[in-house]
């Protein structure tokens, strides 16, 4: 299990393996974001994207599938997020991209008032199989200490 005390900051942590399928993003769009360039072929064509292309939001989505799957594989011991600062969306994520994570511990420190907690800062960036960044964030999320009474 990997608590507060592991984290070490400055050390990339590369995961995760999504594959983008057409079905997906049509689901979702209609689901949660059903603007036109994320549900018609024809639509798309005439803007900027010209195809197809995943909601940013499912973007994020796919990208949170990926951190729990890491969490979970590596017996993380989060406690969840309070939020995320300077979300970008640098490039289009189109069905048959595959996306990756890398995410960097830029910052941790004990809670003052929860000790059995510790926060960290995350700057993260998304792939895709080309190895060009297609979004990124920084994020603040909560993890359990090992030893509640310890000190950094």
């Amino acid at each position: 299990m990997q608590y507060y005390e592991d984290l070490e900051i400055g050390v990339p942590n590369r995961f995760g393996h999504y594959e983008v399928t057409r079905e997906e993003v049509i689901d979702f769009a209609r689901k949660y974001d059903p603007q036109a360039f994320h549900l018609d072929d024809e639509a798309a064509a005439k803007t900027h994207f010209g195809r197809l292309s995943a909601s940013g939001w499912h973007t994020c989505a796919m990208t949170m599938a990926m951190i729990v799957a890491n969490h979970t594989d590596n017996g993380h011991a989060g406690l969840g997020s309070p939020g995320m600062d300077e979300l970008r969306w640098l490039t289009p994520v189109y069905p048959g991209d595959t996306l990756r994570v890398e995410s960097t511990v830029v910052e941790k420190r004990r809670s003052k008032s929860k000790p059995e907690m510790g926060l960290f800062r995350t700057k993260t960036t998304v792939f895709n199989q080309h190895d060009v960044p297609v979004m990124t964030y920084t994020a603040l999320a909560m993890i359990a200490t090992r030893d509640p009474g310890g000190s950094d």
